[in-house]
């Protein structure tokens, strides 16, 4: 997934092969990941607890897990 914080608006896109998310938040103590996450959640219609952040903290790229119930 790649991330674009600061963004005027929020959306999920999927371009090809990687989903594309835009947040308002800036990349500042952790904010936009956060941002990240509850946007996704809403996107899939799925809890903000589901999702969990896996790697890229401090990165544009991203990769998310998704739980399974």
């Amino acid at each position: 997934m790649r991330v674009t914080p600061g963004a005027r608006n929020e959306a999920v896109a999927i371009e090809g092969e990687t989903v594309s998310v835009r947040v308002a938040a800036p990349p500042a103590d952790g904010a936009a990941n956060e941002a990240v996450l509850r946007l996704l959640a809403a996107a899939l219609d799925r809890p903000r607890r589901d999702l969990t952040l896996l790697r890229g903290a401090n990165a544009r790229i991203k990769l998310i897990a998704i739980a399974t119930s």
